[in-house]
């Protein structure tokens, strides 16, 4: 096959329509960026982005266990030594658990699931649904050291009724 080239030689517009079509930019769509956001958004990137992103710093590394596997793997967490039988329940200490529990900010317990046996449970912070279903089913919920600490930081940022007034 030819080349497209010599194939559109002696043709006055090489297939770009009327010879009229090659005057300005308005056979084109307009000039440089435009019609980015219209007409022509497939042939440009992603649209900027707004908002405010927190520094890498100010951001906690979050780690989370659904109260369901704690509750489904507590026998075997207690074969493996991570976990302590205690009667008819066992107690957790969830950043045993969690991958990586020790090197991230926070452990959260959520309240996925459901619980059938008696957990005493150890964590730096618990969904109201995880602690409903642990104390439910005759478990409790403790914070761990930390997890107290940001509980009187958070207690210490909301403004009392009384203090408003």
């Amino acid at each position: 096959m030819t080349s497209k080239k010599k194939r559109q030689r002696g043709s006055r517009t090489h297939s770009g329509g009327s010879h009229k079509n090659g005057r300005g930019a308005g056979h084109r769509g307009g000039r440089g960026n435009a019609g980015s956001r219209k007409h022509e958004m497939h042939h440009h990137g992603p649209w900027r982005k707004y908002g405010f992103t927190r520094p890498e710093e100010a951001q906690e590394d979050v780690a989370t266990v659904e109260v369901r596997s704690l509750d489904e793997d507590a026998a075997l967490l207690a074969a493996d030594g991570v976990a302590e039988a205690e009667g008819d329940g066992f107690r957790i200490d969830a950043r045993d658990i969690v991958e990586d529990g020790h090197e991230v900010d926070v452990v959260k317990v959520l309240g996925g699931g459901q619980v059938r046996n008696e957990l005493h449970l150890l964590a730096d912070d618990f969904s109201e649904a995880a602690a409903e279903k642990v104390e439910a089913a005759g478990g409790s919920v403790e914070l761990t050291v930390s997890g107290k600490e940001r509980a009187a930081e958070t207690d210490n940022d909301t403004p009392d009724e009384a203090d408003e007034s």
